[in-house]
């Protein structure tokens, strides 16, 4: 089988093209190339870039650096700059699953192959239905089917998760014994594509600062000053300079700029109980068609190894919103991200929604 193979200079994608060729498929190797938006070098991205020339070399493949720059900037942060200007917390890595990695790289190359792999936590399940459906990994602590739940049906039929089916461990196994240069690198941390930048920096050049008031949710008393609402989330404890703490961001208040915090570990203004989700999205089909009331399933509100158990219900007169009513207290629900639904078993990522801030407890 042909594969287009997306590797990125870490040790995932690495172990991933040496279980492909242990298969037998027929490899070409690619690197998605997005630029910073600065006029500055990306001394981490050069440094990817080597290592994948090393193990395209090592292995003998063909080796292509395509670029998708402006893709990705007119498209993922373009959404993300948009989504913190309007007060939600954005998710990068998921758009950019959907649009870069997915959607114009198989666009223009990777259609060419019969299949495109990457180094992702992840698997694909055969159905009783003949259909394919995205499955969690072996390692669930390590499992990214929350960030590839945007993708089309279209994109995961033609993609292959070579390590999905092993825990990390095994993966840094398989590096040392095949002595492979990136065996003991540290996973990226960055947003999607840009590595090493600063959040706060990155929004700061962006949308600049706008001082607000903090204020304390229970007692209506300021407690200091922000630099603009959008350098927080629902669910921040670190990062607000207060003392006197631990405080938490709870609400906030966009059109007065206002964000507003509750102290304690354990204070209830953390927590909900219901999530609404609109823009519901399946990625093979809608499990559901018919009625879709207190279904029992599992459920992610960001990325964690956790999934909470739930029930999903559809709101009556519509199509696509739904709400997820959960027996346990649900942390940090943020509006703008993403409500990740699985099976009861948490076999099986069935897709996702926007959470708005309709019936949110706060």
């Amino acid at each position: 089988m042909k594969v287009a193979v997306l590797i990125s200079g870490g040790v995932d994608s690495a172990v991933a093209v040496h279980r492909l060729l242990e298969q037998g498929h027929d490899l070409h190797l690619f690197y998605i190339r997005i630029g910073l938006d600065t006029d500055e070098g990306d001394c981490s991205a050069e440094e990817d870039i080597e290592m994948c020339r090393f193990i395209a070399e090592r292995y003998r493949l063909p080796f292509d650096i395509v670029s998708l720059h402006q893709e990705y900037w007119d498209n993922v942060m373009e959404y993300a700059l948009r989504t913190v200007r309007e007060g939600l917390t954005p998710n990068p890595d998921i758009m950019c699953n959907k649009m870069i990695k997915f959607g114009f790289f198989e666009q223009r190359w990777g259609h060419e192959f019969d299949r495109t792999a990457t180094g992702h936590y992840a698997t694909t399940v055969d159905g009783d239905d003949g259909l394919v459906y995205l499955g969690t990994a072996v390692d669930l602590v390590k499992d990214q089917t929350d960030f590839l739940a945007q993708i089309s049906y279209d994109q995961l039929s033609h993609l292959m998760f070579p390590i999905g089916d092993m825990p990390k461990s095994r993966v840094r196994e398989i590096a040392v014994e095949t002595r492979m240069p990136n065996a003991y690198r540290r996973d990226s941390q960055g947003i999607c594509f840009l590595g090493k930048i600063n959040y706060n920096d990155f929004i700061r050049r962006h949308l600049g600062e706008r001082p607000g008031a903090i204020v304390e949710l229970e007692t209506g008393r300021k407690l200091g000053e922000h630099r603009g609402f959008w350098f927080h989330t629902i669910g921040q404890r670190k990062g607000l300079g207060l003392s006197g703490g631990p405080w938490y961001v709870v609400r906030k208040n966009v059109h007065d700029n206002v964000i507003y915090v509750s102290r304690g570990y354990d204070t209830e203004k953390q927590y909900g109980h219901a999530l609404h989700l609109a823009e519901m999205h399946w990625i093979t089909r809608d499990p559901w068609p018919e009625a879709c009331e207190n279904v029992e399933i599992t459920f992610k509100n960001r990325h964690t190894p956790e999934f909470m158990p739930a029930t999903l219900s559809r709101v009556p007169g519509t199509e696509s919103e739904y709400i997820i009513t959960s027996p346990g207290r649900v942390q940090g629900i943020a509006p703008g991200q993403f409500g990740v639904i699985y099976n009861p078993e948490k076999t099986i990522c069935l897709g996702s929604g926007v959470i708005s801030g309709g019936n949110i407890n706060v």
